[in-house]
């Protein structure tokens, strides 16, 4: 690890002492293997004047939700310095009443909520503090010859402490060590199972501390495994096995979980160490970690199902032993799965979620493997680790989350994407938080990437290889399948049938058919292992009310139709549901151009706002209105529905 500080970048910010510290801290959240997703605080002292024309000392210290990656002046809590002191003299504090106090001593009410390690930031008598949680120093203090390991690398340079709950505890900690120690004769304060604090009375000094210290850690590292320290497995893969892993953590979850699967060489290596049970399960890198990831992961071996059923009877008794009088219990199921022969999977009820989870994943196993390369991998006692997972911040945290969006974690596929009905479903599903990839072959649906829970692929759906492939990088994209929306489609020239064109009739028969059964087989082993499992087919009024010279179009929809009643037969026993919306005269689509609608209701001696409404209800239908119907089949109020035919065509009196 290197200095990251820059002359000409720095000079910037002469002067400005918080824009130094956002600088600062957005070099060290730069290094994912010094802090991850929000991990790791900075504060910087100063002293200001109040609206009033007094001069305060106040500390800027991080923000909580904030990531030292990205942080803004913003993200940073002014909050007044002697009284942040007076707490930390407490003898005792609750965790809710320092939050309410230190959040009272804002001289900012609109500031985010300040760390909950500010205490230990205002006692350290340092300008700036940085604080991480190195990747390479803990797995030296995470070591049975921590001690040993710590003073061959830094000697007298640095104060170790035990490990001690953040907060009010580990600022009386800091507070002690301060009035024992000077401070200004080390470099650095090393907490076992936490991380590091520099500091310095200019930001240069305390982050190239930060550097430094860690910087040595992992020299010594490589010093005592040069090269390649970790093992490497090829291996192949197994979605369908992926899609039932997910599935089972969905069960234990209560909700639909997004996978995050990680099959690269180190995943693979780790996963098939011989000990790779007790390795990966003594608990994490530091107690932090285990509100996102729990305490450890399971290690799956044989059938998913029956070992994720042991690990929610094992968590239920962890959360028994150790749980105070009125403490919910979470819910039992892992959060990553390490999976011999094919990596490590990851859960979360979003992507961005899942993805942190197996960015500390990696970082775990990365850890646990160089401690073990130096001594023995040493985690906390379950107690220390309970206290942080069911910590009542933490709980105050998750309360204040409200209720998920209805298809939250849930996964979708949706044909005919890149417009129209299929461009609608998409954005509807995605609103109502599931993950939905298009396929289209229109490239204009790449447009709905946007690197989260929403993707578009391009894909001629006739090209039934292109398409299996695309059904299959969907399931390694987020696990599995719940909902596929199948609604592509063309409508051929219009013609009596003693002159349809063959080929027009084998193009509709191709697109509006065969692609949809291709499609569906190739989904349907991801269906059947999926969370409430709806597949959705676009059929047409036509089915119902075929009108002439429209042949093609219509026996298509009409075997569709078909198709579709078999499907809910024959998938009913693994609880897939199976229903066909007919829309009609939807005609914000780019079949119906002004010119082709005209035309249409000059036919008819209407005009244009005439035709568009000619139903019962008199209204227009939109493809808004086939995507709001598409989402309420593949939700709640249609769980015990399958095999319907439902129109959304402001009503039809040849249909009714």
């Amino acid at each position: 690890m290197k200095s990251r500080w820059n002359d000409e970048e720095s000079a910037a910010w002469s002067g400005d002492p918080v824009g130094l510290r956002v600088y600062t801290s957005r070099l060290l959240g730069a290094e994912p293997d010094l802090v991850l997703h929000g991990g790791g605080n900075t504060s910087v002292k100063v002293r200001a004047r109040t609206f009033l024309g007094d001069e305060e000392a106040l500390l800027y210290v991080k923000g909580s939700g904030w990531d030292l990656a990205m942080i803004e002046r913003g993200g940073f809590a002014p909050v007044r310095l002697d009284r942040l002191l007076r707490l930390a003299a407490f003898e005792q504090l609750s965790d809710a009443a320092m939050v309410r106090e230190v959040r009272a001593s804002m001289t900012d009410p609109d500031a985010p909520t300040p760390s909950i390690e500010a205490l230990a930031h205002a006692v350290l008598p340092f300008v700036y503090v940085d604080h991480t949680h190195a990747a390479a120093v803990l797995a030296l203090t995470n070591n049975e010859r921590a001690d040993e390991l710590l003073a061959e690398v830094y000697g007298s340079r640095v104060a170790l402490l035990p490990y001690i709950m953040p907060g009010f505890f580990l600022a009386k900690q800091m507070r002690q060590l301060a009035e024992e120690v000077d401070l200004g004769a080390i470099e650095g304060i090393i907490l076992r199972h936490h991380g590091v604090f520099t500091f310095g009375d200019d930001a240069r000094t305390s982050y190239e501390r930060m550097i430094s210290l860690v910087n040595e850690a992992e020299a010594y590292l490589e010093s005592k495994a040069p090269g390649e320290r970790y093992l490497n497995a090829d291996g192949g893969e197994d979605l369908e096995a992926l899609a039932e892993l997910r599935r089972g953590v969905s069960r234990q979850s209560e909700r639909a979980v997004i996978a995050s699967w990680d099959r690269s060489p180190a995943a693979r290596g780790f996963a098939a160490m011989e000990n790779v049970d007790s390795l990966s399960t003594r608990g994490p890198v530091t107690p932090d970690h285990a509100i996102r990831t729990k305490r450890c992961p399971l290690v799956v071996r044989n059938s998913s199902d029956e070992m994720l059923e042991v690990y929610a009877a094992n968590y239920r008794n962890y959360f028994q032993r150790f749980a105070p009088a009125g403490v919910e219990m979470l819910d039992p199921a892992p959060r990553w799965i390490v999976w011999p022969g094919f990596g490590i999977v990851s859960f979360g009820k979003n992507p961005a979620e899942a993805r942190a989870v197996g960015d500390i994943a990696t970082q775990t196993i990365r850890v646990v493997q160089d401690a073990e390369r130096v001594g023995s991998w040493l985690a906390l006692p379950e107690r220390d680790i309970f206290a942080i997972e069911y910590w009542e911040l933490e709980q105050a945290k998750l309360r204040r989350l409200g209720a998920p969006l209805p298809f939250a974690g849930k996964i979708a596929l949706v044909t005919g994407a890149a417009a129209g009905i299929g461009r609608a479903c998409v954005e509807a599903l995605h609103a109502e938080g599931a993950a939905v990839v298009g396929l289209d072959l229109n490239p204009e649906v790449a447009e709905l990437e946007d690197g989260d829970r929403k993707g578009g692929i391009v894909c001629d759906l006739t090209d039934h290889a292109r398409v299996r492939a695309a059904v299959e990088d969907v399931i390694r994209r987020f696990g599995g399948l719940d909902l596929l929306v199948s609604n592509a489609g063309i409508f051929t020239a219009g013609a009596y049938i003693e002159d349809l064109d063959p080929v027009n009739w084998e193009k509709s028969i191709a697109v509006n058919l065969t692609s949809h059964q291709r499609l569906l087989q190739y989904c349907i082993p991801y269906l059947k292992r999926g969370v409430d499992a709806s597949a959705i087919f676009i059929g047409s009024r036509n089915v119902q009310a075929p009108g002439a010279g429209a042949a093609s179009y219509s026996v298509t929809k009409a075997g569709l139709t078909q198709l579709a009643r078999v499907a809910a037969l024959e998938l009913a026993k693994d609880g897939a549901r199976v229903n066909i919306i007919h829309p009609d005269a939807v005609f914000d689509t780019r079949l119906w151009t002004p010119e082709a609608l005209q035309r249409s209701a000059e036919r008819y001696g209407l005009s244009v706002e005439e035709y568009k409404t000619r139903n019962l209800l008199k209204t227009e239908i939109s493809s808004a209105d086939v995507a709001r119907m598409v989402c309420a089949v593949a939700g709640p109020a249609f769980a015990r529905t399958t095999g319907a035919q439902i129109p959304v065509d402001g009503g039809n009196d040849r249909v009714i």
